[in-house]
């Protein structure tokens, strides 16, 4: 009588949930709640799918799962619709997992691209040629996207050494030859690149020679570029890459407003993007309006405010694109000389700085940039001692004043100014002292060996440089660059 009894059972189960899911499962016309981010969450059901059919897929699911034991995957979120959520996994790969339309709403103010989520799932994986057929019956998000950015940052940061972490604080310029050796040798954490590398290249030379350093480097690397617009282009200067260079942010807004700046930054994230490059060292946020400044060209032409919301677009931008942006040149350069050739002294008064010249920045900051890089200027009212990249006081002001705790970078310790300040060899060190996470440098092949004898002598500790690797592998996970 027993197994009669559950023979009868059992399919009354079945059917009673096939009835559920048909009663709970919404229609085409079910409207779809915004995701966080403003998105809508699109539906699964295809135009040519009925909504029935859909209904009987996923009801089919659930019976062929509903006696298997269920099983837990943890992931980032990549995706999410109305009924699927795709993960990405460190051993799977990116999986989609099938989720009824309520489960998925009763967490939709959660499910944020970049979450760490745990879903508990019936059937199986996709892989080795097979769709997946999983089908999640409960999920957990573990953290935010900062939040699992921060662990993820720390699982990569277990597996290096010493030799590799203090690479990490390197933007170097990108070698004229050798550049997969030397890229294998140092392991720096990006390259930034300049006229000379694409002037006598196809576009395809250029992504090709980039792929060849990734392929040799422990962690993905930053390939970066100046590619402001107007006085300073890198790449469109050459008509292999661009009809015409790109125009300057003054030019731009001129004639076409805001649309115009919107679209320019799209092509040019497109362009970098299709070079195999993922940073652009834009938007310059310094405050000009007298065309005299040595400045000015650079930048917006505008007064505080214009310029935050020049760099709030740009940035904003960016981030939608996925490329790399970098804030410049804080403090903020003013009416200075070139530091290029030598040593500027600004002497403002700080409340310059709190009502004009810190306005653009924070406004970026509160777009979610990721980097800033500090000028070389002597900036009186903060530290009448050091160029502002080799000051630990105007790293304070950036890191408690301001609030920014994404990746800081020197400018060009190439440059003279502090060539003035340092000399060559000891302005990577200097520059780690002060509180910067990456050095702009042509010479890493010898600061790297400079910065693994301080550490070795105690001069800088292994925490330190801990905190500067954390700070921009958490980066590079942001802009989808490092997994």
């Amino acid at each position: 009588m027993k197994n009669n009894a559950q023979r009868v059972f059992i399919p009354i189960i079945l059917f009673a949930l096939i009835l559920s899911a048909c009663s709970t499962a919404p229609s085409d016309e079910t409207p779809v709640t915004a995701s966080p981010s403003g998105t809508p969450l699109s539906s699964t059901i295809s135009p040519t799918q009925s909504a029935s059919s859909a209904i009987s897929s996923y009801n089919a699911f659930i019976i062929d799962s509903f006696l298997e034991q269920t099983n837990t995957l943890t992931g980032i979120l990549v995706n999410v619709t109305a009924r699927t959520l795709t993960l990405r996994t460190a051993n799977a790969g990116d999986q989609n997992l099938v989720c009824s339309y309520e489960l998925i709403q009763s967490h939709v103010d959660e499910l944020v691209p970049g979450s760490l989520v745990t879903a508990q799932y019936y059937g199986r994986l996709g892989g080795d040629g097979q769709e997946s057929t999983a089908v999640v019956t409960e999920l957990t998000v573990k953290a935010s996207p900062e939040e699992a950015r921060a662990i993820r940052a720390r699982e990569i940061l277990d597996t290096m050494t010493l030799s590799e972490k203090v690479g990490q604080l390197f933007l170097a310029h990108y070698p004229a030859d050798g550049a997969p050796e030397l890229t294998l040798q140092f392991q720096p954490g990006g390259y930034i690149l300049f006229s000379r590398d694409f002037q006598d290249k196809t576009p395809f030379d250029v992504e090709t020679m980039l792929e060849a350093c990734q392929q040799k480097a422990a962690v993905p690397m930053l390939m970066g570029v100046d590619e402001e617009g107007g006085v300073v282009n890198r790449i469109s200067k050459y008509p292999q890459y661009r009809a015409e260079p790109f125009p300057s942010p003054q030019t731009l807004y001129g004639s076409g407003g805001w649309d115009a700046i919107i679209s320019d930054t799209q092509e040019k994230d497109a362009l970098l993007k299709s070079l195999g490059l993922n940073l652009n060292l834009v938007p310059v946020c310094d405050v000009s309006t007298d065309p005299a400044d040595f400045i000015f060209k650079r930048t917006f032409g505008a007064d505080a405010m214009q310029t935050a919301e020049y760099v709030k677009t740009v940035v904003e931008t960016m981030m939608k694109d996925q490329m790399g942006c970098m804030l410049k040149h804080f403090p903020g350069y003013g009416n200075n000389a070139d530091t290029h050739t030598g040593s500027s002294v600004d002497g403002r008064p700080y409340e310059i700085f709190e009502t004009s010249d810190f306005v653009p920045f924070e406004s970026g900051f509160n777009a979610r940039a990721g980097a800033v890089m500090v000028c070389h200027n002597i900036v009186v009212s903060m530290d009448s001692s050091a160029p502002a990249s080799m000051s630990a006081k105007v790293h304070r002001i950036l890191r408690e004043e301001l609030g920014f705790n994404g990746v800081v970078v020197t400018d060009d310790v190439n440059m003279q100014a502090v060539l003035d300040y340092a000399g060559d060899q000891n302005a990577a060190v200097l520059a780690i002292l002060a509180g910067n996470d990456m050095i702009t440098s042509p010479y890493f092949d010898e600061q790297i060996p400079a910065v693994l004898d301080a550490v070795d002598n105690g001069t800088i500790t292994e925490v330190r440089i801990d905190e500067s690797v954390l700070r921009i592998l958490a980066w590079k996970l942001q802009l989808g660059i490092a997994g």
